[in-house]
């Protein structure tokens, strides 16, 4: 038999560095739509850091970020007894940051729109991004593994990329 969920709260997330990482640094301890919360941070994140970094930068963080997202996200799954928990926020905050960087130089509106698709796509999971979440789905009761860790991350890239289609699309006919 499982153990019992964890909820989490800050003093969680501070006995771990996995947590505040895969927390998205207390922005997934949202009472209220952690996902939307957590898109919201790494909005102002990239405001806040775009200035100071190019392509290779912006590549490197995003790699880097995925790598390590993996084992934070899997390693604070496990410690809240849920294979895909909402409060675990870094893989919203590393497709948010893929799609600003890839739409980039974008306006305040651009960036608007990518966020409310994003999060259309990450909340709906229609079409393929529904495939890639129920992909990594584990049984119920079963042992959080590095599968659902990475599970975790692919549904929201597959969102950022559904994104991505449709933002290119509607340029390609507005020409």
């Amino acid at each position: 038999m499982s153990a019992a969920p964890v909820r989490p709260t800050p003093a969680f997330m501070l006995r771990h560095p996995a947590r505040w990482i895969a927390l998205g640094f207390g922005s997934g301890l949202s009472p209220k739509a952690p996902g939307t919360v957590g898109t919201l941070w790494a909005w102002l994140v990239f405001w806040l850091i775009a200035p100071w970094m190019g392509d290779l930068a912006w590549a490197l963080l995003i790699g880097i970020g995925t790598l390590v997202g993996w084992w934070a996200c899997t390693v604070t799954a496990r410690h809240l007894n849920t294979p895909d928990p909402s409060a675990v926020v870094w893989d919203e905050v590393l497709a948010f940051w893929l799609i600003l960087w890839l739409i980039a130089p974008s306006t305040w509106l651009g960036q608007a729109v990518a966020f409310g698709l994003f999060r259309f796509f990450d909340a709906a999971k229609p079409g393929p991004v529904g495939w890639a979440d129920r992909l990594f789905k584990s049984e119920r009761g079963a042992a959080i593994g590095w599968r659902q860790g990475l599970g975790i991350l692919i549904d929201d890239f597959v969102a950022a990329g559904c994104t991505l289609a449709v933002i290119a699309l509607v340029c390609a006919l507005l020409g």
